[in-house]
């Protein structure tokens, strides 16, 4: 309870004519002072206050009032606790493809300007031959650890590499790339795709995403979880009757295997980010928070853009996300910059995002 608080609750009982003399004895005094301090920085003021307060009452009335007081401070206090245990493990960070160029050229260079603008968590998407953008596991974590980052999840796309239906399990290379991302203290890996050939027919799909949930059951052991994040074809693509989307979601496991929403991206699928959202509640642990306009160059209709300055009411999407869901990351990502640099725009989402109160 911080002192101003108790200075009012204790303004607000009133007090009796200090001309009176009535002095509380000095060890039930130091008991309500103690049970009255929450923050320590804070005690020389809670100390000032309570004494004059002490002085200024009867024995009676001190105790009644007193006990107001301490059980309006408590009350807060589990308030603020119940607050802050909804919002522990909610966290805001940038995938790194939204640099990617940056991080090609000079990744450390990269992740020092990212730390400086205030990111603490990134996402990565990059990893070849067992390494995070040229750097082992190990050596990885150690760079982010220095810069007082952390990387709690990363993009690996699931294939049919991965993954030996004769013997019905994965193949090394993807259990290198779920042991490297328990070395890196990630806590979902997440395949941003899906490949044509697993998806041109519903029983082929199927099939998929019993492998989707044998991953989670991979993950698992080491203390993660697997995830899927979309594209645009998942709700532009039906097999049977159905959205692409609709049936991954029917056949994925939630326990095994969390979804990571990309709510730009679906826009060019014929999507809306706000109706998916309401049709899934709870469903999205991980989201790609972004914005789109019309795109002015390429084969697709729209790109990403600046927070809220497009079509897809960003901060009500997340909001209604946020309401629904606990311990989300919210993770940045903008894949175009009419005209300004990478960074630049990461800074200004950044700021955007804690604008928001995120």
């Amino acid at each position: 309870m911080k002192a101003h608080t108790i200075r009012i609750q204790l303004r607000n009982v009133g007090t009796s004519n200090p001309s009176s003399g009535c002095l509380y004895p000095l060890n039930k005094f130091y008991f309500i002072y103690q049970h009255a301090c929450y923050d320590s920085k804070e005690n020389h003021i809670l100390n000032l206050h309570l004494k004059l307060f002490a002085m200024s009452n009867s024995r009676r009335t001190f105790i009644k009032k007193s006990a107001i007081a301490l059980a309006g401070s408590s009350l807060l206090s589990r308030i603020s606790f119940a607050n802050t245990i909804a919002k522990d493990n909610e966290l805001v960070g940038i995938q790194l493809y939204s640099v990617r160029d940056d991080m090609g050229k000079d990744p450390l260079g990269t992740l020092k300007q990212l730390a400086a603008m205030g990111y603490k968590h990134v996402e990565h998407a990059n990893y070849k031959d067992r390494k995070f953008y040229g750097y082992t596991a190990a050596e990885f974590k150690k760079i982010l650890e220095g810069l007082g980052m952390k990387m709690p999840s990363g993009h690996t796309v699931l294939g049919s590499q991965h993954w030996d239906p004769a013997k019905k399990e994965f193949t090394d290379l993807w259990k290198y790339t779920v042991e490297d991302a328990a070395t890196m203290g990630q806590q979902y890996v997440i395949s941003p795709s899906l490949s044509q050939e697993l998806r041109k027919d519903k029983d082929g799909l199927l099939l998929f995403m019993e492998v989707f949930n044998k991953s989670g059951e991979l993950c698992s052991k080491s203390g993660m979880k697997f995830g899927y994040h979309n594209h645009d074809f998942e709700f532009r693509e039906s097999l049977g009757g159905e959205m692409l989307y609709d049936i991954m979601m029917k056949n994925t496991d939630p326990k095994l295997v969390i979804q990571q929403l990309d709510i730009g991206n679906l826009y060019n699928g014929g999507a809306n980010a706000a109706e998916i959202v309401k049709k899934y509640p709870g469903r999205y642990s991980s989201i790609h928070v972004k914005d789109e306009i019309k795109a002015s160059e390429g084969n697709e209709k729209y790109e990403s853009t600046i927070l809220g300055a497009g079509i897809v009411n960003t901060k009500d999407v997340i909001d209604m996300i946020r309401k629904n869901s606990k311990n989300v990351h919210y993770i940045i990502e903008q894949e175009s910059y009419q005209g300004k640099t990478p960074l630049d725009c990461a800074k200004e989402d950044l700021a955007i995002m804690k604008k928001w109160g995120y």
